[in-house]
């Protein structure tokens, strides 16, 4: 069935308190959605943000972030008095994350929330814990120590915890059991948030793509709980790491930091740990999408403390045998393939055994000299069309920051004359395609230029921070939306009665 979708994540909703919430905006937004005929909601990963503040970089594969926690939820749960948070300055700029300004003001008011919590903890809270131990334990000790070591990464904490040590790990656990109960508490209020969000959504007919990423941070509460999972030295540190090599785009390559897995003994015990991933990211969500799909068939090894990735290496992934496992044990699952940038023969294998959708980005797709997979008219149903991801400029912001001959072959192929909005132009095209799914991106429906890109790869320092702003999202865009929508035979079922 065609269906299609908004690639917006929690952080870019508005909210007034410096962040996108599980909250009021969360529902609102669904609200948007089914009023526009969309299908799908598309995220970033959920997980708590580390140094750099990428969804990509996550203190843990398993938790949700805390700064998604609506504080006006705890209000309403008599955790917080209102006077506690609204006057709190969580940055100036409503367009804008100020992660700095959430740093320093939002631990503060969990804290006090958490006094309130223990004092009346509620009746399901044993049982979130108990369901959620495997990871839960560790990561709450992982950001108990943390906070003891001032935010260190684990690789510099005593060698007794580095290497985990069961006397250590006894006394630490006695001596910060405040902490640990602290963070414990603070996924509890986070997964109970977005439960209800994936609810809401479910019962009106939209559904939630949820990003995962291929590989985990460095400094992670999964590499330091598990460290014989990983390519690892005795202290902790990767002895290679994960990354791309040199193509058009980057001269050096992307040299990403990531400690590889190690494959042949994650095979020994069945793929147990991503087994365990994937079906804690389907409880999650109702799509997955993981990226980098293609290091499964091959991965790019680069020597730990290189400069660049100019020496890295390709090896052998784990390929199909992977993916048979968790077939076998969590059965045929909603997922998409990130099949992006250098693709073999050997890849394109790969997806088609797994019978996953891969996907097409249209704004890779007007070389004027070139024949491209990524246009249109070469899509086969089975792929989700993107006119561009979290990676990319806005369509806008392409068309200026692109050669000019490209930019005139998409108006060319687009058929879009000089007065024609471009933006509008190239979602038309992925609405209009073979693709199963489309799913367009929320500053290409505002029209917005490279102010408002979410990330350029390879940079630090101002990504992760555009938010839409309260007003952008109403009904008069809903309407536009849905009769394209309905123009393209995208509308769910239910939508077209």
């Amino acid at each position: 069935m065609r269906s299609s979708g908004i690639l917006l994540h929690i952080s870019s909703l508005s909210s007034p308190y410096g962040i996108g919430t599980f909250g009021k905006e969360a529902f609102d937004f669904i609200d948007f959605l089914r009023e526009a005929g969309q299908t799908y909601w598309q995220l970033l990963p959920l997980g708590p943000t580390s140094f750099g503040d990428s969804p990509y970089q996550s203190f843990s594969a398993f938790a949700l972030n805390p700064y998604f926690i609506d504080l006006r939820l705890l209000e309403k749960a008599g955790l917080l008095k209102k006077q506690e948070f609204a006057s709190v300055d969580f940055g100036d700029d409503p367009t804008q994350v100020d992660y700095a300004a959430l740093y320093h003001q939002r631990y503060p008011i969990w804290r006090k929330a958490a006094a309130r919590f223990f004092a009346a903890v509620p009746a399901d809270y044993d049982a979130f814990c108990a369901k959620n131990a495997d990871w839960l334990d560790d990561y709450a000790l992982f950001m108990a120590l943390k906070d003891a070591h001032d935010g260190a990464a684990f690789t510099a904490w005593e060698t007794p915890l580095v290497q985990r040590d069961p006397a250590a790990l006894t006394q630490a656990r006695e001596q910060y059991a405040d902490d640990i109960a602290f963070y414990t508490m603070l996924q509890y209020l986070a997964f109970s948030q977005w439960e209800r969000v994936k609810q809401y959504a479910n019962e009106h007919g939209v559904r939630l793509i949820g990003d995962m990423p291929i590989y985990v941070a460095a400094d992670s509460a999964d590499v330091w709980a598990s460290p014989q999972l990983f390519c690892l030295d005795e202290n902790g540190r990767p002895t290679a790491v994960a990354g791309c090599p040199p193509d058009a785009f980057s001269e050096d390559g992307q040299l990403w930091g990531n400690p590889l897995y190690r494959w042949e003994d994650m095979a020994a015990d069945g793929y147990a740990w991503w087994c365990k991933r994937i079906a804690a990211a389907c409880r999650l969500f109702d799509v997955v999408r993981i990226d980098h799909f293609r290091g499964f068939e091959a991965y790019y090894t680069i020597p730990a403390g290189a400069a660049n990735a100019k020496k890295g290496k390709w090896k052998k992934g784990p390929g199909m045998k992977l993916f048979k496992k968790v077939k076998e044990q969590l059965g045929e699952l909603p997922i998409i393939a990130e099949d992006l940038g250098f693709l073999t023969p050997a890849v394109h294998k790969l997806l088609k055994a797994t019978g996953f959708p891969g996907m097409k980005v249209l704004q890779f797709a007007f070389d004027p000299e070139e024949e491209s997979d990524y246009l249109p008219h070469n899509f086969s149903h089975n792929c989700v069309v993107y006119t561009g991801t979290h990676d990319n400029d806005t369509i806008n912001g392409w068309a200026t920051q692109s050669p000019a001959d490209v930019v005139a072959y998409a108006r060319e192929y687009l058929q879009a004359d000089e007065n024609d909005s471009l933006n509008w132009c190239m979602m038309k095209a992925a609405l209009a395609s073979p693709a199963d799914t489309a799913i367009l991106t929320m500053q290409d429906l505002l029209g917005l230029g490279s102010e408002a890109r979410m990330n350029t790869p390879s940079t630090i320092g101002a990504n992760w921070q555009w938010r839409v702003t309260g007003d952008c999202i109403n009904s008069w865009l809903a309407g536009i939306l849905r009769e394209n929508t309905r123009i393209w035979r995208r509308l769910p079922p239910e939508a077209e009665e």
